[in-house]
């Protein structure tokens, strides 16, 4: 069965189109079409509150377009979830509104627990040690998730309301930073060794602008040099020299900061990067609901 997810971010909107398959015993999501959208709706919001007008009607264009190739590809299901930027628009949940009444797509804006466990779901999809402690960060345009795992079961989670864009427009908390590095000691036990893996399309494209092979750790070494040069050069020159979009050439910066801070207060010196994010635990839970109601009918 194939799937449709939306994922309606702070940077950028996404849609995936994909399903379920098993490889050697071991699910994953199979990407059939990936469609993204630098929608960019936390630049407002995080200025001014609010979505405005000329940016709604972009946003509405968009979803009628996933909409539209969600119908081509005959989907079998298709969830929406908004996160950061809709969930802090005074008028998030008028435009929400709208565009279920205009397009006919209902929207979920989901909290930052809910988008971490959508997350974390895919994860045990994955080929590792479940069992073994370990550390997800997830930074988006808006907020970093960061979730703790052991034993197989998620021990603690918190978002945090600091993220590129965020970061980018200076406004973020100048307690946020305090206040991670301490949620970070109170619930990270040091004694235990953490894996740590790192999702969002800035660490996935830092992976990539690294050479790296599938599942090959990135050294704090590494990111630390990486961030100094793509800060020594603007904007432009960014996107010239390491062939990035503008909306990823602006935004990597931060996102780097971000992760090299978490590293740091969870004295870490590598991480995993496992290229998995929010749209592909929306297809996940969407193929877990329809076997589970087969299972239901059989």
């Amino acid at each position: 069965m194939i799937y449709g997810a939306i994922d309606i971010g702070t940077n950028a909107a996404r849609l995936l189109i994909g399903q379920v398959t098993k490889i050697n015993g071991h699910s994953y999501v199979k990407k059939i079409s990936y469609t993204r959208i630098p929608l960019r709706l936390g630049l407002e919001v995080f200025e001014d509150g609010i979505i405005s007008p000329k940016k709604e009607k972009e946003f509405v264009k968009t979803m009628q377009a996933f909409k539209l190739i969600a119908e081509v590809f005959n989907v079998d299901g298709l969830r929406a979830c908004a996160t950061s930027a809709m969930r802090e628009a005074k008028n998030g949940r008028e435009i929400k509104d709208h565009i279920e009444n205009e397009v006919g797509l209902k929207i979920e804006i989901i909290g930052g627990k809910e988008e971490a466990d959508i997350i974390f779901s895919t994860f045990f999809l994955l080929n590792i040690d479940k069992d073994s402690p370990f550390i997800v960060i997830d930074v988006g345009g808006g907020s970093t998730e960061i979730s703790v795992f052991e034993d197989g079961q998620k021990v603690a989670g918190k978002s945090f309301r600091v993220g590129t864009i965020r970061l980018m427009k200076h406004k973020e908390s100048r307690q946020i930073w305090k206040s991670m590095k301490k949620w970070i000691a109170d619930h990270v036990d040091a004694s235990v060794q953490h894996k740590v893996f790192a999702t969002g399309g800035n660490i996935n494209k830092v992976h990539k602008l690294l050479g790296k092979q599938h599942m090959e750790p990135i050294k704090y070494r590494e990111l630390d040099e990486l961030h100094d040069k793509l800060a020594a050069l603007d904007v432009d020159q960014r996107a010239e020299k390491y062939q990035l979009k503008p909306d990823r050439a602006d935004v990597i910066v931060p996102a780097c900061e971000i992760y090299l801070y978490a590293m740091t207060c969870l004295k870490s010196t590598e991480m995993f990067v496992p290229k998995i994010g929010l749209s592909d635990g929306i297809i996940h839970q969407l193929h877990a609901k329809a076997e589970k109601k087969k299972a239901k009918k059989g």
